[in-house]
């Protein structure tokens, strides 16, 4: 369902790169929430617990919920999917169906953070991965039904990466928080974190060196062709097969000389895990599993399930840019956290449609205030 990653250059500078996939399009938005941005989360039985942004944000969003004629959709219903701040932090959310289910009590008076709104307090709040794994220590966060997908508790874990190379995972099993830092820089789907990384156990033998040359009992053989370093590396696009050829990846390609040259390579790195329509389909039985959206009619839905590639998404960390294509395009477009930092309201823009042949779309965002219908 998704896969995310860290890349550094040669100077150590860091980017970050993420895919999304689900087997429908969503009305994805693009969103500028300046500093001083409100957000009010709310959780059954708690105090609403109320925030300001201190930092700008830039994100991919998500509607909460379906608008009707009554109560039409506002920025305040537009969840961080995706995002960076000016300091360089990013956020991310990824698919972990195990995230739901029981929670510890708290003090009904305690203000609790919807797990929903943790991409928002995380932007808006933090500079470094360190500052909020303190701040988690002390913020009681819960999930929660979301009714956009038909009532399932907040069925993700979440990423964080900053400019130092730090990374952070949170989890939640059972309804349970767990902090864990990521020293691979490297993220999928489940089982939990702890079990991929015990899991790399597997693969000390990967090398990128090919060895294209053998002897069995005297008798000289030789690869004809370039690339046998990678036989070892899993093939399926699971979450435990994406994590290790991720993990592989992130340490084995050449490390870029200049910014422009890392993020290209970035993007060649994405590229090994863009899934088109088709490649791997599930009928409805038992196993497997996909995110169900609700309010999508039986007459959108195909025989089949099949998982592709939504949207691909690039983070350059030191110069706060982020780029982006959905499955419509092969090819980013870039937004500029710099030249937004002056825009003092949010802006919105949807996703779908955005390359219209404009590779820096900053412009157009600051001109935008566009949410779904």
């Amino acid at each position: 369902m998704c896969t995310s990653l860290r890349y550094r250059d040669t100077s150590g500078k860091i980017y970050f790169g993420r895919t999304l996939e689900l087997t429908m399009d969503l009305p994805y938005v693009m969103a500028w929430l300046p500093s001083g941005y409100r957000t009010v989360s709310t959780m059954d039985g708690a105090e609403p617990f109320e925030f300001c942004a201190r930092f700008g944000i830039f994100a991919v969003t998500m509607p909460a919920r379906r608008p009707t004629a009554a109560s039409p959709l506002a920025t305040s219903d537009l969840k961080v999917i995706e995002g960076v701040n000016k300091q360089g932090l990013t956020f991310s959310l990824l698919s972990y169906p195990a995230a739901a289910g029981g929670h510890h009590p708290v003090a009904m008076t305690t203000k609790i953070l919807a797990a929903s709104d943790l991409g928002t307090w995380v932007l808006g709040q933090f500079s470094t991965v360190a500052e909020v794994k303190s701040a988690l220590a002390e913020q009681p966060v819960m999930v929660q039904p979301l009714a956009i997908l038909g009532g399932v508790e907040s069925p993700f874990h979440y990423v964080m990466h900053d400019r130092s190379g730090a990374a952070l995972v949170v989890e939640f099993d059972g309804g349970t928080m767990s902090v864990y830092d990521n020293p691979v820089g490297v993220m999928t789907n489940g089982p939990s974190f702890p079990w991929h990384l015990t899991n790399l156990n597997n693969y000390t033998f990967l090398t990128n060196v090919d060895a294209s040359v053998a002897s069995f009992g005297g008798h000289k053989v030789i690869q004809p062709d370039s690339g046998i370093a990678t036989a070892g590396l899993p093939a399926s696009n699971t979450s435990v097969g994406r994590f290790v050829r991720a993990a592989y990846y992130a340490e084995f390609t050449e490390k870029a000389a200049a910014p422009d040259a890392a993020v290209l390579a970035l993007a060649h790195i994405l590229n090994t895990f863009d899934r088109a329509r088709g490649v791997t389909i599930d009928y409805p039985q038992p196993g497997g599993g996909h995110l169900e959206v609700a309010g999508l009619e039986p007459e959108e839905r195909a025989p089949y399930a099949t998982e592709f590639t939504s949207w691909t998404s690039l983070t350059d960390l030191d110069r706060t840019l982020f780029f982006i294509r959905d499955y419509e395009s092969l090819n980013f477009t870039k937004f500029d956290l710099g030249a937004l930092a002056a825009v003092d309201t949010p802006r919105t823009m949807l996703l779908k449609g955005l390359d219209d042949g404009t590779r820096d779309a900053t412009e157009t965002l600051k001109g935008s205030n566009v949410v779904p219908e």
